[in-house]
């Protein structure tokens, strides 16, 4: 899972080598569930960001180096993304990127896969997020737990999610996230042999030169997140039980998989 750690082959880095870098994990702005960021809260922390120096850079790009750099991500692809975050993203002129659910778009069509969690992004919507510079990155295809699947299943879902979206908007799609933050070593080989070049989970740490460029830790910025406690998450404070469940799951979800393959399920 998020926690576990593997030895970077020669020529793997992290997407910054800068030193520390916290990466921010929102889903849907102004939803109703417990991850559902108010659309006034949002914007209160990317004014937060700016007023206190941080340079929000692309989670794949290779940017230039920042004094505060921090990366804004978004699961999922909900359409209040589009509505909501977008336009204040382009008020300031920040980077962000978007892990798309390409069977859960909404016009997916004979596509469509999972069972999407709200509204979700059209094709177009994301073509026209593309178009601002907004970064895309997949985030499978159904919104499966990558870590229970068989190794053929593992590969349709990473590879139809990066196919579909680089087909449709013309661009190489480098990164993905990790639907639920679930890996394991098997599917981190799998996700690098599919192409990518990092990938994120969650772990609610702050990104540093001891983490896997293919299980990159997140923040998660929730609905009950105050504004000092988004400062906080900046520097990966107030996450202690989250660590500890972390572990903890990560030991359950390994047993899990073995079980179902002595099953013959896996």
């Amino acid at each position: 899972m998020s926690g576990e750690r593997s030895v970077r082959t020669a020529g793997e880095r992290r997407p910054y080598d800068q030193g520390p870098v916290p990466v921010l994990m929102y889903h849907s702005i102004g939803g109703s569930d417990r991850l559902a960021v108010r659309p006034e809260a949002f914007a209160d922390q990317m004014a937060y960001l700016k007023d206190n120096g941080f340079t929000p850079l692309p989670f794949s790009g290779r940017a230039r180096p920042a004094e505060r750099p921090v990366v804004i991500t978004f699961d999922d692809g909900y359409a209040d993304f589009h509505e909501h975050a977008l336009p204040v993203l382009d008020r300031y002129g920040f980077a962000a990127t978007v892990f798309v659910t390409t069977g859960w778009l909404r016009d997916a069509g004979p596509c469509a896969a999972g069972r999407p969690l709200g509204r979700m992004l059209s094709w177009r919507q994301t073509e026209e997020i593309a178009a601002t510079g907004v970064e895309i990155g997949a985030h499978s295809h159904s919104h499966a737990q990558l870590d229970q699947l068989a190794a053929p299943a593992l590969a349709e879902e990473l590879r139809r999610s990066r196919g579909l979206l680089e087909e449709r908007l013309g661009r190489r799609i480098a990164a993905m996230a990790y639907p639920y933050g679930y890996s394991s070593a098997r599917v981190r080989r799998e996700v690098r042999a599919c192409g990518y070049t990092a990938a994120c989970a969650v772990a609610n740490a702050v990104m540093d030169d001891r983490h896997d460029p293919f299980a990159v830790p997140r923040l998660t910025v929730r609905a009950a997140t105050s504004l000092h406690g988004f400062d906080r998450a900046l520097d990966g404070r107030g996450f202690g039980t989250d660590h500890v469940l972390t572990k903890g799951y990560a030991v359950l979800r390994r047993s899990r998989y073995a079980a179902r393959r002595l099953r013959g399920v896996a």
